[in-house]
């Protein structure tokens, strides 16, 4: 069972988990133990709450697929456990973070002391570059 929030929680038959075979160095051991997790999670059929998956789906994350499936492929850890931990830590993160709302910017205008300062340093730098060109007798 993962919990997601004090309410929310995911049952274990959600989350779909294989053993794999890790990429990269390693040596003999990388050859001969399963110890990757490939971890998939079904949007539409899981019981997330309905604003849950809406937004989950709205993600634009290369992570979920467009049949609204998450797969996470955990190999950083060298037993299974931990890659299974690490895994499960993470679509709780996914989960989480398409549930923060962003705050809405508010359109400001530049004060009329930082626009005369802008002015004033562009200035300056123009007369900089201008005194570097070639010096006429």
């Amino acid at each position: 069972m993962l919990k997601i929030s004090n309410s929310v929680t995911l049952s274990d038959w959600e989350i779909q988990m294989t053993a794999i075979r890790a990429q990269g160095s390693g040596g003999q051991n990388v050859n001969k133990v399963s110890s990757a997790i490939h971890l998939q999670f079904d949007i539409k059929h899981s019981t997330l709450p309905t604003i849950y998956k809406e937004r989950l789906l709205a993600l634009s994350d290369s992570r979920i697929s467009k049949e609204g499936v998450i797969t996470i492929k955990a190999q950083q850890y060298r037993t299974q456990e931990q890659n299974k931990e690490d895994a499960l830590n993470r679509l709780a993160e996914v989960i989480r973070a398409a549930m923060v709302v962003q705050k809405a910017r508010k359109a400001t205008r530049p004060t009329r002391a930082s626009k005369e300062r802008r002015l004033k340093a562009k200035g300056i730098k123009s007369q900089t570059k201008t005194l570097r060109g070639r010096v006429r007798d």
